[in-house]
């Protein structure tokens, strides 16, 4: 009983350490990976990044108040040299007494003048002082808020872009495990084709009408199609892992996924309003067409430092003095208006603009080639799916063909018409056809997610959880 009971108790802690199965559609699955995905967290807080610069691109413009305080003792109070005011006094005094005749006059009461170090200081010192600066004029200041704006404009299309990339992303993956899947499963049905025919042909040769060397042809037949599905076993496991890989879930979690491959034809539009359409709406033509507008606004922020600088300030101050505590207090306010311009600098500002000037056309390039790159690929993506479209209904109709010939081959072979020859190679052609007919619906639904990828389609749906940092 206590065997049973310890056997129970680390069952059920085994089956508490498994991790839950995960059973996802397409849907699903395009989900999961943007709520998981890092490159998505990575573009959102660049979002977020971009909207704190604008709000401190706006407190630029803002008034500044500034508040400071102070206070010193003298350990040994700083001394500099002056008059001797004893002495002063002195001379003064006896001037007065041999000037009114109330002393006779003596040279030797007249004291020399001389300089000694003397301290005007007080032993304590303390002041307050409350400032505040606005600014009324600065170029850079100004066209500062426009530039923020607009990075936050490229941060927020990049963030789209990186959303399209994920969903193609899981759509390649998620295509690709069910290819796997389907692939098995032609497999599969070929291996029990073969293993029928085999127990047909058993039956015969139980009967006397076939030779041994028929039934060991068979035989390997069905072996030589037990690799085939090993090999096919374990790509689905790899495809399944690079889906994981894509969702970014751990790779001990199950997986199961739901759906099939399935061809809905569908009219391409013209190629040239595909192409316009790339143009205007792909996301990283977009990014860099923003991108090329930062340029443009940076170069402004630094011509800005031509320009003057006009502020008004205001200040407030409070100070007090004393040889111990009791201090001497008294304040002072003031209020102006400053200006400073730059009048020579090396020339930095002029080569600054210059480097931004060099960077707006390197933008300008990069959006030429990357231009051409997408139309290229348009053009090639809606030649495949034009080509794979014209195949798929070539492929039904021979996976058709190909059935009914294993089934009148078959036939022919029971009844003794036929060869084993035959049976082989229908078994065969009709393997090919379902294989070539899988693999032609995931390559058109590849380029499909491809062009829409291309050009800049996203769900709304899939837009939603993002909606709070695309608004305006």
């Amino acid at each position: 009983m206590k065997r049973i009971v310890l056997s129970l108790f680390l069952l059920v802690g085994f089956l508490r350490a498994q991790p839950d199965s995960l059973h996802l559609n397409l849907d699903q699955a395009i989900a999961l990976a943007l709520k998981n995905n890092r490159d998505i967290k990575i573009a959102v807080l660049n979002v977020r990044k971009a909207r704190a610069a604008v709000a401190e691109a706006f407190g630029y413009a803002l008034p500044s108040l500034d508040f400071s305080a102070g206070f010193t003792h003298f350990i040994e109070k700083p001394r500099m040299p002056f008059p001797d005011f004893g002495a002063m006094l002195n001379n003064a005094t006896y001037g007065i007494l041999f000037n009114e005749g109330l002393l006779p006059y003596d040279p030797n009461k007249f004291l020399p003048i001389r300089f000694k170090l003397q301290t005007f200081a007080r032993a304590n010192s303390y002041q307050a002082e409350a400032k505040i600066t606005q600014i009324l004029f600065n170029s850079a200041v100004f066209r500062g808020i426009g530039a923020s704006e607009i990075y936050l404009n490229m941060s927020k299309e990049n963030l789209k872009a990186t959303i399209a990339k994920t969903i193609f992303d899981v759509k390649k993956a998620f295509y690709g495990v069910l290819l796997t899947e389907r692939l098995q499963a032609i497999a599969r049905e070929r291996l029990r084709n073969a293993q029928a025919h085999l127990q047909n042909i058993k039956a015969m040769r139980a009967q006397g009408l076939l030779s041994d060397f028929v039934e060991m042809q068979a035989t390997v037949q069905v072996e030589n199609i037990r690799p085939v599905l090993s090999q096919l076993e374990n790509a689905h496991t790899d495809a399944l892992n690079g889906l994981k890989i894509v969702l970014n879930i751990d790779q001990n979690t199950p997986l199961k996924i739901k759906g099939t491959l399935r061809y809905a034809p569908e009219p391409l539009p013209e190629l040239n309003d595909l192409i316009a359409q790339a143009k205007n709406h792909n996301f990283s033509i977009r990014t860099l067409h923003i991108k090329n507008q930062l340029d443009d606004e940076l170069t402004a922020v630094d011509r800005g430092g031509y320009w003057p600088t006009l502020a008004a300030f205001g200040n407030y101050t409070y100070t007090g003095t004393g040889e111990g505590w009791d201090f001497q207090t008294y304040t002072s306010a003031t209020v102006g208006v400053s200006l400073s311009i730059n009048l020579f600098q090396g020339g930095r500002t002029r080569h600054k603009v210059q480097q931004d000037q060099i960077a707006a056309r390197q933008t300008l390039e990069q959006i030429h080639t990357l231009t051409d790159a997408i139309q290229m690929q348009v053009i090639s993506k809606v030649n495949d799916l034009k080509r794979v479209q014209q195949q798929i209904t070539a492929m039904q109709r021979n996976m058709d063909l190909a059935r009914r010939a294993y089934e009148i081959a078959e036939h022919r072979y029971k009844v003794g018409e036929g060869s084993e020859l035959e049976v082989k190679d229908a078994n065969l052609a009709l393997n090919n056809a379902r294989t070539n007919y899988a693999k032609a619906v995931h390559d058109y639904l590849v380029a499909r997610a491809a062009l829409d990828n291309l050009l800049g389609k996203i769900k709304p749906e899939y837009l939603a959880p993002f909606e709070k940092y695309l608004k305006k």
